[in-house]
């Protein structure tokens, strides 16, 4: 249990502190105004404290601290921190779905418009998250009848090129055909960035300027262009009708709704822009820490805003009860936004039904998370006190770790950890592992040298001083798990005794072909019954270690195979090298390409394309 710091010690200013635990792992960061002040509310009674405040001190050993200038620098370190370190006794965030984005790829030289997920590049803009990608899909093909940008890969973007040639897109007037020359770079650019202002809301403005653009073409007696204007504003018509209009047009403002309990929380989030709702997004805090309503409101304030925002800064944030300190995160959000940002609580009219819309909807993700987690925790908690009980360990295996090996003959040889925790992957902790000093075709010899340079660097990080640990192997499993049978168990044995870690550490090994469990001391395997959760468990454990095997074992394959084929052509050094291949999708491609492609190329010159070429397509090559 941590103790007390001796008086006069800690500093009465803002900052942020860290609790860690005997193994030096920082398990809860949190920020105050007064260092001083906060951090004495941890060393009362600890009957006084709630009880995962009182878990949480009683499993630290040391509380460090680190001062800043203000309120605002102490709320930007401590999320910093929080997402460095990941503590076990900080809130934690689930995404209830990964909702589709409308991206436009401002980066590229013709960029494209397309419906994504996932990790987003900053620089690029993104409008959304929406809930249904069909719905947004619907949208973008409205749009590109008046605003036809491409929507293509990349590859089909060169290859059209290439055959100077347009797709079915451009025929159909859902592409201007830049890959063809059809249309300027500054009139597509221009197109582009009209593109962006109406879906950032700016509608009035473009459908002003088609009206006026189909009465200049009447005008000018020509019908045809007319027409064609008609038909694009038609188009914007129907996708500004899709967006529902909920407040006057000059209100920019999201609205969050949030359901909860002691546990958990569901949180809704409608992104408001123009008066229109642009986007929504959710997700779950698990409330790992000691939290009232306006601590909650803050955590989820943090959470939104210190993503990068794809819609740009709200006006005003509406929320269902004022943070703990209104005043500190409005001036946060207002240095974001550059003007001036209020916090509140809508009390009538159509912000406040809006709102208790929101709120519903965070009721009924809050209802189908628990349903989903209930099940999904139930069967976790199970399989750890199955394996626990099977396997007659001292206690359910909180930390699992596995092991495989991978290669093609002897060749490109690696081996994977992955690390499970609590019954879910930890992929922070996985780790690859080149096999160095293995010839041949040796599973076993591998396997001893992946074991002994883990637990050799687990040691030697054991014995440097808690704050030296740089925790890449700081923590030792609860279970081994080694893929494959007797002789892979025996080489793990074998590791951890040489290194006196037999009785710390349980091991096994899980055989492929019968599933099979084998134990240190035991002839005969363990079989687990078919259908537990111990085996489902296991199972999964190493499936995931034999593909993180695999992957890394491939990338090196073609690493190999690249440097071979490519390697030392004149003229081709590692940019050319590397352009090519990724414009023509690989090696492979490299290699079926005619001189013809290659000479395309309008940056590769033509005399390195016949180098290429030639080196490609002779006898060997």
């Amino acid at each position: 249990m941590v103790q007390r710091p001796p008086a006069g010690t800690i500093p009465d200013t803002p900052g942020s502190y860290q609790f860690k635990d005997a193994e030096g792992r920082v398990i809860y960061v949190g920020k105050a105004k007064s260092l001083r002040s906060r951090l004495s509310n941890y060393f009362q009674n600890p009957r006084n404290l709630h009880t995962r405040t009182r878990q949480m001190v009683e499993t630290a050993e040391t509380v460090e601290w680190m001062q800043v200038g203000n309120e605002v620098e102490a709320l930007m370190l401590e999320y910093t921190l929080i997402q460095r370190h990941k503590p076990r006794f900080n809130v934690r965030y689930m995404d209830d779905k990964s909702y589709p984005f409308l991206a436009v790829t401002t980066l590229d030289d013709w960029p494209r418009a397309m419906v994504m997920r996932g990790k987003r590049k900053k620089g690029n803009r993104y409008f959304g998250p929406y809930g249904q990608a069909y719905a947004i899909r619907d949208t973008l093909d409205l749009l590109l009848r008046t605003f036809p940008i491409r929507t293509c890969t990349d590859n089909k973007f060169r290859h059209h090129e290439r055959l100077g040639k347009p797709c079915l897109l451009f025929h159909i007037e859902k592409c201007a055909g830049p890959c063809v020359g059809e249309i300027r770079k500054d009139a597509y650019d221009e197109l582009v960035a009209e593109l962006v202002r109406f879906l950032e809301g700016d509608t009035d403005a473009v459908v002003a300027e088609l009206e006026r653009q189909m009465e200049q073409a009447s005008e000018d007696l020509e019908f045809e262009l007319a027409a064609h204007l008609r038909d694009r504003l038609s188009a914007v018509r129907k996708a500004i009708e899709k967006q529902q209009m909920v407040f006057p047009k000059n209100e920019d403002a999201d609205v969050i709704g949030i359901h909860d309990d002691e546990l958990e929380a569901a949180v809704q989030v409608f992104f408001v822009r123009k008066g229109r709702v642009m986007g929504r997004r959710g997700f779950v805090v698990d409330k790992a820490e000691e939290l009232d309503r306006p601590e909650l409101v803050s955590r989820v304030l943090e959470r939104l805003y210190f993503d990068d925002n794809p819609i740009g800064w709200p006006k005003e944030v509406l929320v269902p009860e004022l943070p703990a300190d209104p005043a500190l995160y409005e001036e946060w959000l207002s240095e974001l936004r550059e003007s001036k940002v209020t916090i509140r609580v809508p009390q009538r009219g159509d912000k406040r039904k809006l709102h208790a819309t929101v709120t519903q909807n965070a009721e009924e993700s809050f209802t189908r998370h628990r349903l989903k987690r209930s099940s999904d925790h139930n069967s976790r908690a199970r399989a750890l006190n199955e394996l626990q009980e099977y396997l007659d360990l001292p206690h359910a295996p909180l930390r699992i770790e596995c092991y495989d090996m991978s290669h093609i003959q002897g060749t490109d040889y690696v081996g994977s950890m992955v690390v499970v925790e609590d019954g879910l992957p930890k992929k922070s902790e996985y780790r690859r592992f080149k096999i160095k000093t293995v010839d041949g075709n040796d599973d076993f010899a591998a396997m001893e040298e992946v074991l002994t340079r883990r637990f050799t660097a687990y040691l030697a990080d054991r014995e440097r001083p808690v704050e030296e640990r740089d925790g890449k192997f700081a923590y030792p499993p609860q279970l081994l798990v080694v893929d494959g049978g007797k002789g892979q168990l025996t080489s793990a044995v074998r590791v951890l005794d040489e290194l006196g870690l037999r009785k710390e550490i349980p091991v096994i090994s899980l055989a492929k072909q019968f599933e099979e469990v084998f134990v240190p001391g035991q002839s005969e395997s363990i079989r687990l019954p078919r259908q537990s959760e111990a085996l489902f468990m296991l199972q999964r454990i190493r499936d995931e270690s034999h593909r993180f095997a695999i992957t890394f074992h491939r990338q090196l394959r073609d690493k190999r195979m690249t440097k071979s084929a490519l390697d030392g052509i004149p003229g081709l050094g590692p940019t050319r090298k590397k352009r090519l291949t990724k414009e023509l999708g690989g090696v492979n491609a490299v290699k079926r390409a005619d001189l013809e492609t290659l000479k395309a190329l309008s940056w590769l010159p033509d005399e390195v394309a016949e180098n290429v070429f030639r080196a490609l397509h002779r006898p060997g090559g």
